[in-house]
């Protein structure tokens, strides 16, 4: 007797504990939820640790600019016609740099660049400040890709707010700044300093 009532009170609790098919459902839909808020590409997580491959990738060619600026008295790449970033930078592959990748920011969603290819044939994800050189004041040589190529003031949005391009290399978690000193600042979208024009200094997306 004592034998059948715990049977009973056993099946009874496995009646309790038992998940339904849609409870079961609902349950792996959060679990894929919470892992694209921690790991997909909008997540912070993820875009925080790809802002510091994108640092690496523009202190590499940083290098290359260095190189170049020695066989050129200092000077930066430089081509008054240009009007995208990819016709100016292009003078550093592959005499300065064979390294196609490090043109292209690992947090966004461009097409990788095979090795040695003119960068006028592809779209990079970085933004030039062309007229700058290494030897003069420090300032920003490079950025990840702007909202606009227009002068911005502290507090104007410089990166995508939202996620959405224009400016959104690392989402809606701003980007990367160069300066000329090799060293590299992460900005949020909305600028801390003052990228006002300066004579002789143009800048230049990537195209679009």
């Amino acid at each position: 007797m004592r034998y059948k009532i715990l049977m009973k009170h056993c099946a009874h609790g496995r009646r309790v504990r038992a998940f339904s098919l849609i409870e079961l459902l609902v349950t792996i839909a959060l679990i894929g939820v919470l892992s694209a808020m921690l790991y997909g590409f909008g997540s912070v997580t993820r875009q925080r640790s790809a802002q510091k491959l994108c640092a690496d990738n523009l202190q590499k060619i940083y290098l290359a600019m260095q190189i170049y600026a020695n066989d050129f008295a200092g000077a930066l790449p430089r081509n008054t016609n240009a009007a995208t970033a990819e016709e100016v930078l292009d003078e550093l592959v592959p005499k300065y740099t064979a390294d196609t990748t490090i043109f292209i920011c690992p947090a966004g969603r461009d097409a990788m660049i095979p090795s040695g290819e003119p960068l006028t044939r592809h779209k990079i994800s970085y933004a030039y400040f062309m007229g700058r050189r290494l030897d003069g004041p420090a300032a920003p040589l490079m950025s990840d890709r702007q909202v606009n190529a227009e002068p911005k003031r502290a507090g104007e949005l410089v990166f995508s707010p939202d996620g959405h391009p224009p400016g959104n290399n690392h989402h809606k978690y701003g980007g990367n700044f160069l300066l000329s000193d090799g060293s590299v600042e992460l900005s949020e979208p909305q600028l801390t300093f003052s990228l006002a024009a300066t004579p002789g200094v143009v800048l230049l997306n990537p195209r679009p």
